[in-house]
């Protein structure tokens, strides 16, 4: 990792440690936990009003995000899912409710502060099927292949190295998986100069990827059924957006139904880096030459 970017994954650990530590301190006081200042654009606000007094008030304190995952994710009874960059827990807890006593929640973070805050709304929340890990969002410390969902609240955007992101939450999930995830966008034509003009990266604002570079990540970690959609701006040209897609089962192989139903002459995904035959017995040379399929590259 280069100097720039540790200094930068350090910057971020500061903010949002000290932002735990502001709705820690507030919470001994008289008049309870404190939020953290955000705008309009970003926090406790976005969540249902009944979601929001069925939590501990410092989970809805600490709560910084651009979304609400959970109300996208379509979480059922019994899943396993991981939110990266779980912060004080908001979207653990409410992930953990959806999935029911047969399922579990884990939330992701790098920071001291934050891990503590979530551990103890966990506890004033009575959750019993949530579990949170310390560590980086480019190197999840769970398994492969042991995930049903991952989402993430507005944190994307704030990896220093967002490749390896993609490929460990494409890593961690089951075939068949899905992702559903908050994270601010920005317009294909923004640079990233004018990006940061925009607001700073703890902000969520200059680190924030395009469109079309966050359909190229996930397309480029092996998901399918990529959907961007934005919500609401949250500055000139970023939007906050609502990611979807969905790493392919093993049933997705090359002969079967939907397989044959998108093949050309006989090679699915034909004329790309991912292109292969329908029948393995034949090289896609062979499929292209037999059928007379005029794309011969």
């Amino acid at each position: 990792m280069s100097e720039q970017s540790t200094d930068l994954r350090e910057t971020v650990r500061q903010r949002y440690a000290a932002a735990a530590v502001q709705v820690t301190e507030g919470g001994t006081a008289c008049c309870g936990p404190r939020p953290v200042e955000v705008d309009e654009n970003f926090g406790s606000t976005l969540y249902a009003a009944d979601e929001r007094d069925a939590l501990p008030a410092e989970a809805v304190a600490a709560s910084l995000g651009c979304g609400n995952p959970t109300a996208v994710a379509e979480l059922r009874e019994g899943e396993r899912v991981l939110d990266l960059g779980s912060g004080g827990g908001i979207d653990v807890l409410l992930s953990a409710r959806r999935v029911g006593p047969t399922g579990k929640a884990y939330g992701l973070d790098m920071t001291d502060e934050m891990l503590a805050l979530a551990l103890a709304n966990a506890e004033r929340a009575g959750a019993t099927n949530v579990e949170f890990l310390k560590g980086t969002i480019e190197a999840v410390p769970l398994p492969a292949g042991t995930i049903d969902v991952v989402i993430s609240n507005c944190v994307i955007n704030l990896s220093v190295d967002k490749p390896a992101v993609f490929a460990e939450i494409f890593r961690v999930l089951k075939p068949g998986g899905r992702i559903g995830i908050s994270d601010v966008v920005a317009d294909d034509g923004l640079t990233s100069e004018q990006r940061a003009e925009r607001g700073d990266y703890v902000g969520c604002i200059a680190g924030a990827l395009s469109f079309a570079e966050y359909r190229a990540g996930l397309d480029a970690a092996g998901f399918t059924g990529v959907e961007i959609t934005p919500t609401h701006p949250v500055a000139d040209g970023m939007h906050s957006a609502i990611v979807r897609a969905v790493k392919p089962s093993l049933d997705d192989e090359p002969g079967d139904s939907a397989a044959a139903t998108d093949a050309c002459c006989g090679v699915t995904a034909c004329c790309t880096s991912d292109e292969r035959t329908t029948d393995p017995s034949t090289t896609v040379a062979e499929a292209k030459t037999a059928s007379g399929c005029g794309c011969q590259n």
